[in-house]
């Protein structure tokens, strides 16, 4: 049967679900009965600021192009789309008819407010917008106190996720579902096509056999204890429901890292204003100095405090950073150098593989003690302390420190003590500023 002569077939519209395996919103296209036509939009809203080698687009291309490779085995094809959003789909709508869309649902603002305009889109045309839950195990509401109002709080809700997981509202991975894909034969463009070059930085399979001692070696940055997970369940490479079924023998720290990353994107769907402005809105008179020089110090890894310098010079070279580490370094540039959260959140989010709004903006702000359940804002590392206990003999530090015992390294940028002071006065002087909100959180 070719292309043109299958009845009214539906579409399958991959966005953060890079694969066929343990698709929610595929299994559900394909169970319909009708042909499937899977697509995937390089939305140029998103890549006009992106560097024309970001290593992120390059590990979409490639995941891509072996989903393609499979569904051309199959028959098929993967139908690539290149523009915006709204214009993309009005010109796909008219082409045939189409007796649905299918995707699994994003819970980020600009996510939301695309898929918003496409449904109604579609709707004009009389095409239902079919979004499922897939990148989660607990979404919007289905995690929230008993009188509807969501948790700012990780540890109860912590303890309510695992109730309800507990109690069989957990959902097991399923295979790709029986059904049929569209006949097609769409090609598949290259990189440079889309406007775009390899990187020399690429992304690390990610590894789960070890986690059993994970509690115990996850914050140390020279060992190699961690999952890489993070940005496979960014792009979905991985669901999340075969992470939870393939991680049954890890101990509990690994699984709660997972559930903070559903908390995060629950308080970024309950308060989308978190996005630019601190959750706690009594910190919005601290007066950050925001030095550029300073900032960019910190960007190059030259701070003279070397946990803090070997993580951002591993970030540059690698798109990767420790997560002790990251902490570090995040509360370096709030605290000791009382630059705005907002400067270095956006530069994580340029540089990072796992790039994740949520996670990024939650972790940020924890840092610098203005968000949810965040660390108080006296809370102020101490750089070299954190070097001593996490990375005892500077195995980490060395890697990526050259030439730190040589007279080409730098003298710390400012004195601990002297910056611990400055944080706290800084942070006292803005709380005597702050309006009591009308509304707990808001």
């Amino acid at each position: 049967m070719n292309a043109t002569s299958d009845p009214s077939p539906v579409l399958f519209w991959f966005r953060r679900d890079l694969r066929l395996n343990d698709n929610t919103g595929l299994n559900r296209a394909l169970a319909g009965g009708k042909p499937v036509q899977c697509v995937f939009l390089f939305d140029t809203h998103i890549l006009e600021e992106l560097p024309r080698d970001d290593a992120r687009v390059g590990f979409i291309h490639e995941t891509l192009q072996a989903i393609h490779t499979e569904l051309v085995r199959r028959g098929s094809s993967l139908r690539i789309l290149h523009g915006e959003p709204e214009t993309v789909w009005a010109n796909l709508a008219g082409e045939r008819s189409w007796s649905a869309v299918y995707a699994n649902r994003d819970y980020e603002p600009y996510a939301t407010e695309r898929d918003q305009k496409v449904a109604a889109l579609l709707k004009t045309r009389g095409i239902p917008f079919v979004d499922v839950k897939d990148q989660v195990i607990f979404e919007r509401d289905e995690i929230v106190k008993a009188d509807g109002t969501p948790y700012t709080v990780f540890t109860p809700y912590k303890r309510r996720w695992l109730e309800a997981w507990n109690t069989g509202r957990s959902q097991a991975p399923e295979p790709l579902a029986s059904g049929r894909f569209l006949a097609s034969q769409h090609p598949f463009p290259s990189l440079e096509s889309l406007g775009f070059r390899s990187s020399a930085i690429r992304v690390p399979p990610y590894r789960i056999h070890h986690l059993e001692s994970y509690a115990a070696t996850r914050d140390l940055p020279a060992e190699d204890g961690t999952s890489r997970l993070s940005p496979h369940l960014r792009f979905g490479t991985v669901g999340i429901r075969q992470v939870i079924a393939d991680t049954r023998e890890a101990d509990d720290t690994f699984r709660s890292e997972l559930i903070w990353r559903e908390f995060f994107m629950q308080i970024l769907h309950h308060f989308p204003r978190v996005v630019d402005q601190n959750f706690h809105r009594k910190y919005d008179g601290i007066a950050w100095r925001n030095r550029d020089d300073e900032f960019q110090t910190w960007c190059a890894g030259r701070t003279g405090y070397p946990l803090v310098d070997a993580g951002m010079r591993q970030l540059n070279a690698t798109g990767l950073m420790h997560n002790r580490v990251r902490m570090v370094c995040a509360s370096f540039l709030t605290k000791h150098l009382l630059i705005d959260w907002r400067w270095g959140e956006a530069y994580f989010a340029e540089k990072l593989l796992d790039f994740e709004l949520s996670s990024n903006n939650g972790n940020w702000q924890w840092a610098a003690g203005t968000g949810c359940d965040a660390a108080p804002y006296f809370r102020v590392f101490n750089p070299l302390e954190q070097h001593k206990r996490f990375d005892p003999g500077s195995t980490y530090v060395r890697r990526w420190i050259p030439e730190l015992d040589s007279p080409d390294y730098p003298r710390p940028l400012v004195d601990h003590k002297y910056a611990r002071e400055r944080a706290l006065q800084a942070y006292k002087a803005g709380l005597s500023l702050a309006v009591p909100p009308r509304t707990s959180g808001q």
